[in-house]
């Protein structure tokens, strides 16, 4: 596994316990298997595997764990997101549900999309 270049260029182990905790405290409360947990963080360590770099910035995995959150559950996401992001203000918290929206209405769109040749292949 890589070692993790912190915010203030301090070098850390990768510590999947971490990982792990930081994300069950966002999915607290939230109708997530744990199935479905230990899948997300099983694709987390495989990229980061896969990577083959000795060293990745902890910002990466941060960004690799927002969007493994929004595949799961959007709270869980934006939760995740307020914390490893410092929001100070509700205004934070609108802008990134705000992009959030964005996000979720393209890959609806691109969804209904791909369906369009299957139904005209049916005619």
């Amino acid at each position: 596994m890589p070692r993790l270049i912190k915010s203030d260029n301090s070098r850390q182990p990768f510590d999947e316990s971490k990982l792990r905790n930081s994300m069950v405290r966002a999915l607290e409360k939230r109708p997530v298997s744990a199935d479905d947990l230990e899948q997300a963080i099983g694709r987390l360590v495989h990229n980061l595997r896969t990577m083959g770099e000795r060293e990745v910035p902890s910002r990466l995995i941060g960004e690799m764990v927002m969007e493994e959150l929004r595949q799961l559950d959007e709270v869980a996401y934006v939760r995740f997101a307020s914390v490893y992001r410092s929001f100070q203000d509700v205004t934070e918290f609108q802008d990134e549900i705000a992009r959030l929206q964005k996000i979720t209405d393209a890959s609806a769109s691109r969804e209904q999309l791909s369906l369009l040749p299957d139904l005209f292949g049916k005619t």
